[in-house]
């Protein structure tokens, strides 16, 4: 490789969205996306992106074909995720479990895109019960279906209730132990990012 295109490679951007995957009033899971947010706009190389769901109040899927054989959406929130999703090249998923599974609207909004997902590769930030681990297992297999590129590398964050002081803010330094965590999921991500996006 020439020098010339090693500076150009370095030169290159990895734009990667960060999903917030609850919308619940009182939701923890806006504390971890800030947090993995800052982490990543400190990665060499990345632009990243806040994406709330509560910005984009789709109506469960009812579409009369699949997005995987027609693109075309009926909904106009749902056409401004899809562009969205088509303009980022990784993504983090902060995802909750509920019931051992992702929350509903996260799974919503999976559905409302397809080619947009296609060949790009998606982490986990996930909290709950275990970590957060069932849901991260579902998600992986939703992921591949769209097909996506899930890596191994994730952020578990157990008994998230416990991170939190008695008005619901994040307490002083509280997801420090996870910083390791997180330092070797965005490097896997990047990685396989840079490799697609080529």
């Amino acid at each position: 490789m020439t020098k010339t295109n090693m500076a150009n490679k370095n030169k290159e951007i990895l734009k990667i969205a960060i999903i917030i995957g609850s919308t619940r009033p009182g939701r923890f899971g806006d504390k971890p996306a800030k947090w993995i947010y800052e982490e990543a706009k400190r990665t060499d190389g990345v632009e990243a992106e806040l994406l709330d769901l509560r910005d984009y109040p789709m109506p469960f899927y009812a579409e009369d074909h699949s997005f995987s054989m027609n693109p075309a959406v009926s909904d106009q929130t749902a056409e401004k995720w899809q562009a969205k999703i088509g303009a980022a090249d990784a993504f983090v998923i902060v995802t909750p479990e509920y019931n051992h599974g992702p929350s509903a609207v996260l799974k919503n909004a999976l559905d409302y895109a397809y080619r947009e997902w296609n060949d790009k590769p998606v982490a986990f930030v996930a909290y709950g019960s275990v970590g957060g681990a069932r849901a991260v297992e579902q998600l992986r297999l939703v992921a591949i279906e769209l097909q996506m590129a899930p890596i191994r590398n994730a952020v578990h964050i157990p008994a998230p209730w416990f991170l939190v002081d008695g008005k619901g803010d994040l307490k002083p330094n509280a997801l420090d132990p996870f910083k390791d965590a997180a330092k070797n999921m965005l490097e896997q991500l990047v990685r396989w990012g840079r490799v697609m996006k080529r």
